[in-house]
């Protein structure tokens, strides 16, 4: 590869970083907002839907869209979201507990991790599908876990991706306040709509056989 080329491409990856780092300081700001309980919800589905109109090249003005959606989507994406969180809390709470318990606790542990496996797995969907899809608000749960079921690959690299961020952040903690949630957020968004387009070509030739 070419210098210049060399230097395109990383000047396009720092780019990205910025705008990764971005979204995690307007995804932070506005969960604080909130007072977190009140704010993750609309400031989650801010975060998506201003990841899938920068993966999409779309212009716009990042604080002020965020806003306007954080504002448009306070009570529909606390709807959508806080159930999920506080699910996903308590098998985290059970999950420690168990742990601390010791040996004898084995099964339960294992049982509490799958669960977080398949809640993790599930939501992964979640957000890309709301920011891409206008569907009933009761309709995004089960279109995502049908999602995750039928795309097994497409779902354990979003796992991966997951995992490697969340390591990366338990090595470095200062990445949290940081990055990581918006590199999750637009990474995630990034795959998803790829992992979308994809299913749409194949329900379209399938239409067309």
């Amino acid at each position: 590869m070419n210098q210049p080329a060399m230097s395109i491409r990383i000047q396009a990856a720092c780019s990205e970083l910025i705008w990764a780092a971005r979204l995690n300081l307007m995804w932070m700001v506005f969960t604080l907002a909130g007072g977190v309980v009140l704010g993750l919800g609309p400031a989650t589905v801010a975060a998506y839907t201003l990841a899938r109109r920068h993966a999409r090249n779309e212009s716009f003005q990042a604080w002020g869209e965020f806003w306007t959606v954080y504002r448009r989507e306070f009570v529909r994406a606390s709807l959508l979201v806080l159930p999920a969180a506080a699910v996903a809390t308590v098998l985290v709470g059970n999950y420690l507990y168990f742990s601390a318990l010791g040996p004898g606790m084995g099964a339960l542990r294992i049982a509490t991790l799958v669960a977080l496996l398949a809640l993790a797995g599930v939501g992964a969907y979640v957000g890309p599908l709301y920011a891409h899809f206008d569907l009933p608000l009761w309709a995004y749960w089960p279109k995502a876990s049908q999602l995750a079921l039928m795309r097994p690959a497409s779902s354990v690299l979003l796992l991966l991706a997951l995992s490697a961020i969340a390591y990366a952040t338990s090595a470095a903690p200062l990445l949290a306040p940081v990055i990581s949630f918006g590199a999750w957020i637009y990474l995630n968004t990034w795959l998803c709509l790829r992992f979308f387009e994809e299913n749409e070509a194949r329900l379209h030739s399938k239409g067309n056989t």
